[in-house]
């Protein structure tokens, strides 16, 4: 198993090498090789070590640990729901974290509580696909799924809502952050505390994970407690994804395509599987952060909307592939 993960790990983890490199060396002043080994020498201009410290790597960093949030919850949701189209922005669960987030922020909540609203947002968004999607013979993959759609729905009706009594003054920066920005994300320690959590604990599960892939019968038959995993599952993925939201907002496809990528590349072991999609998933935000600061610069665009142009074309690609294999 080592020298498999080693096979596909090694090549994403230069990846994110790369675009971390990328991210700290692109903007409106480049940062060319020397300059960063001046960095690493202590040398440098202060100019240059407020524009590369204090700015660009606090954002890059943000946005790999969020991609790779992204990534985990998307594998997770997948698992538990058994349907290769669920993550966390379909299935609404971003959308009650940021519904919790944003109306905390419109009443003046910041810090902490406004991650631990946001926790308990995506918590109770999905409690209710759960809960509303029951049936008399239990759960169903296609009925949640359905049923998280319509949530999904509802949140962006009720984020609406707080958009439209909002100020004038909040209303653009309350805008890009729904639609994912990481402009005043300069605090990147507590994504990445979280990351490292959520993928430890979620390597311990991941060979119940790959029975419970097979179905919650045959898993139960094999000795696994699915009611506790299911609970274990619901939490984290909404653990991490309360705080991919708060980070950065509502950020879609990372946890719909990275997922697809991987498998077909990897295979379906839970065990390379996500620390692959943590990888893939949070240097393909870094590099959509990146373009979106630098395409039409000194203006920004949403990252959220970029993830939407570079996702649909590769979700189409993949499906096309999958189709003909």
């Amino acid at each position: 198993m080592l020298a498999r993960f080693l096979k596909f790990g090694s090549p994403l983890l230069l990846l994110a090498i790369a675009t971390l490199g990328m991210a700290i060396s692109t903007g409106s002043v480049f940062t060319g090789p020397a300059d960063l080994l001046s960095l690493l020498r202590g040398n440098a201009d202060p100019t240059l070590r407020t524009l590369v410290i204090d700015l660009r790597l606090p954002r890059a960093l943000s946005a790999f640990a969020t991609g790779g949030l992204l990534a985990m919850a998307g594998v997770l949701m997948q698992v538990l729901l058994r349907n290769p189209l669920a993550d966390p922005y379909i299935l609404g669960v971003s959308g009650g974290a940021a519904t919790a987030a944003l109306a905390s922020i419109m009443v003046g909540i910041s810090g902490p509580l406004l991650g631990f609203n946001a926790f308990a947002g995506a918590l109770i968004v999905t409690w209710l696909v759960f809960a509303l999607s029951r049936g008399s013979g239990g759960w169903d993959s296609h009925r949640l799924l359905l049923t998280g759609v319509v949530i999904a729905a509802g949140c962006g009706a009720i984020i609406s809502v707080l958009l439209a009594i909002g100020t004038d003054t909040s209303l653009r920066t309350m805008v890009f952050w729904l639609l994912g920005d990481f402009s005043f994300a300069d605090r990147p320690l507590l994504p990445w505390l979280v990351l490292a959590f959520a993928l430890v604990a979620a390597l311990v599960l991941a060979p119940a994970l790959n029975i419970l892939a097979h179905g919650h019968a045959r898993a139960a038959t094999l000795g696994i407690a699915v009611p506790r995993l299911r609970l274990a599952i619901y939490l984290l993925s909404s653990l991490v994804t309360a705080i991919a939201v708060t980070t950065a907002g509502t950020i879609g496809f990372v946890g719909l395509i990275v997922p697809h990528a991987i498998r077909l590349v990897t295979g379906s072991d839970h065990r390379i599987v996500l620390p692959a999609s943590v990888l893939l998933g949070g240097s393909l935000l870094v590099v959509a952060d990146t373009l979106a600061r630098t395409v039409v610069a000194p203006r920004q665009l949403p990252v959220g909307a970029l993830t939407a142009l570079i996702g649909v074309p590769i979700f189409i690609y993949l499906m096309r592939r999958r189709s003909t294999s």
